[in-house]
């Protein structure tokens, strides 16, 4: 089991990483950043991200899909934010932002899934 500290370190050795979070999606608040160099606003960028996982349950619920996101990507022209939601502890999510030039996508998906597993609140 990793704490909320181990995981975010964790993240940050996934090759291409630049910044992480565990954003808890109902208030928006982070419970842990790393990374980001003064580039990134980590805070804002989960309570943004906040908004796009409220808005995809809203729509998920507006279609009556039972179903659960497993992650979202967003896939920007230098950047990749992946966006992993807890199986372990539902109101959270893990945020990933991946430089596209140094990252390899499906190793950090396989990664950051390893780290949700292992993830200790």
């Amino acid at each position: 089991m990793a704490s909320v500290n181990q995981c975010l370190e964790e993240a940050m050795q996934i090759e291409g990483a630049m910044g992480a979070a565990l954003v808890d999606w109902n208030s928006g608040m982070c419970l842990g950043t790393a990374g980001g160099n003064g580039n990134i606003n980590l805070e804002i960028a989960a309570a943004g991200n906040t908004e796009v996982v409220r808005s995809k349950m809203k729509v998920m619920q507006s279609l009556g899909l039972r179903d659960s996101i497993e992650d979202i990507l967003i896939t920007l022209g230098r950047q990749y934010h992946l966006i992993k939601l807890s199986t372990a502890h539902p109101d959270l999510f893990l945020y990933l932002i991946l430089n596209r030039e140094q990252s390899n996508l499906a190793l950090a998906r396989y990664k950051l899934n390893q780290l949700n597993e292992a993830l200790k609140v």
